[in-house]
């Protein structure tokens, strides 16, 4: 039909070309028009209008030739990873890192959850500082989170339970660093100088250490500086550079800082260490769909069993995921409740 429609296509627009061609004086321009200029290189050699009309008629197949029929209706087609339909999840890490850090570290996790779970669409939201995720937090911004255990027992009071948690508790403790040329050698050296933490509400890298020093015969309150400076790193950077004359953090940001940076690290030494306390939390919101949250909790509780989530239990590092629940976190309110009392208020 195609080839028929070309042939009587072709013989009328001979017979218009040769008649209108016949009929028309030829064009010449008058006096006083310019003729535009054009170069060498920019010179488009002219197709005849028949000829143009030809290529046309032997593209047709392009637009007719399809094999669809005609009440053929567009249906919009997603890749095997597409995920524009399906309900998006917030997950949160409370300020461990900063966020670039943040991102590097738990990033893969998130991939990983995405990949095995099609059904979801898993975003990382990173927070600026303790104050910005506490309010995320409390807020119920998230759908799943990792605060630190101070954060894990308010949860519970704003539409959280507790699912899992990060293993090795022994790592879970507070360490106060110093310079190695500091001179100081004992806690009373620390009288009317400044100490580094980074936030009123991180549990071991504050509350701890502030505790052991207040059970060691400094007055937080009185004795020294208490300075907050927004992230473990910060910590670590302002004793590395004097700003303080110690400062404190807990074993996961020091063991990371001394791999990435030997030779700074080696200025610093850990003088005192606090006793541990159950690790950071893992929590779910109570009104999320109970098959995303145990699928959830399945996939991350179980990446130590496969090379895969091994490396990106390295990274953090951490040797797994463990399961728990809100009663696994009694102590760390009987903490809470004695730190409130003996050292000072949290807001």
């Amino acid at each position: 039909m195609i080839e028929i429609l070309r042939r009587y296509s072709l013989i009328t627009l001979l017979l218009f070309n040769s008649t209108a061609f016949a009929d028309s004086p030829p064009l010449k321009p008058s006096a006083d028009q310019a003729s535009p200029q054009v170069s060498k290189n920019d010179a488009v050699p002219q197709q005849p209008a028949i000829i143009k009309w030809w290529n046309l008629l032997l593209d047709l197949p392009l637009f007719v030739g399809s094999n669809k029929q005609a009440n053929d209706t567009y249906e919009p087609t997603f890749s095997a990873h597409s995920k524009s339909k399906v309900i998006k999840y917030v997950i949160g890490i409370h300020p461990l890192h900063n966020p670039k850090r943040l991102f590097e570290v738990y990033g893969p996790i998130v991939d990983f959850l995405n990949t095995n779970m099609p059904e979801a669409d898993f975003t990382l939201e990173a927070s600026r500082n303790y104050e910005e995720f506490d309010k995320k937090l409390y807020n119920e911004h998230f759908d799943f989170a990792m605060p630190n255990p101070y954060q894990t027992v308010n949860s519970l009071k704003h539409g959280y339970r507790v699912f899992g948690k990060m293993a090795d508790d022994d790592d879970f403790r507070g360490i106060i660093l110093v310079r190695r040329d500091s001179g100081i050698k004992t806690i009373a050296d620390l009288k009317g100088k400044a100490v580094s933490y980074p936030a009123p509400t991180a549990l071991a890298a504050t509350m701890m250490p502030q505790y052991y020093l207040h059970t060691h015969g400094i007055d937080i309150n009185h004795d020294i500086e208490n300075r907050y400076v927004g992230s473990q790193e910060s910590s670590i950077i302002n004793v590395l550079r004097g700003h303080v004359a110690a400062g404190a953090t807990w074993p996961v940001p020091w063991k990371t800082f001394s791999q990435e940076n030997p030779q700074l690290a080696d200025q610093l030494e850990v003088k005192w260490q606090t006793e541990p306390l159950q690790n950071n939390g893992w929590v779910v919101r109570k009104d999320l769909p109970t098959k995303v949250a145990n699928k959830f909790a399945v996939l991350l509780l179980n990446l130590d069993q496969h090379e895969q989530g091994r490396e990106m239990l390295a990274r953090i590092p951490v040797s797994r995921f463990e399961p728990a629940n809100d009663a696994s976190y009694g102590p760390v309110q009987a903490f809470i409740t004695t730190f409130i009392k003996t050292v000072r208020p949290l807001e």
